[in-house]
């Protein structure tokens, strides 16, 4: 029997390969990084978690709020320490220490990460040291009844 991470991360691997769309979350067809949470939510408990306003590709330089982070404490709760990250959770990552969280991925394991990738695709990267400097936060999907 798999464990909640492992499930979630079988679910992210059933993304690799979806091609990047700005504003999409749908399997195979087209995702931006914040689809592909979504559709680990839908997957996992049968729906979106809240209706996603459309959002310009450069919403977080505009906006002044950190949407992001603001959403993930809503739906996920308080954020983990990275040293208690575990498979199956979100990442949320910064470019810059002075802007809002623009990008998010699901944790693959110690050394890796699946994420939307703009001009290309669901992907799993390295989570090298320029990545792992840039988390944000690192958020677990909840228990659901």
């Amino acid at each position: 029997m798999r464990t909640r991470g492992e499930r979630i991360v079988a679910i992210a691997e059933g993304w690799v390969g979806t091609p990047y769309r700005h504003q999409g979350a749908l399997k195979g067809v087209g995702c931006d990084c914040i689809g592909l949470i979504r559709g680990i939510w839908r997957e996992l408990y049968g729906d979106d978690p809240e209706p996603v306003p459309a959002y310009a590709p450069d919403w977080a330089e505009r906006s002044g709020e950190d949407r992001l982070v603001d959403a993930a404490l809503r739906l996920f709760g308080p954020a983990v320490r990275m040293s208690e990250a575990e498979p199956g959770d979100v990442l949320l990552f910064r470019w810059r220490q002075d802007c809002a969280a623009k990008h998010a991925g699901v944790l693959a394991g110690p050394q890796h990460f699946i994420h939307a990738y703009e001009q290309s695709a669901v992907t799993r990267s390295a989570l090298v040291p320029s990545w792992r400097r840039r988390v944000a936060g690192v958020y677990r999907f909840p228990i659901m009844a």
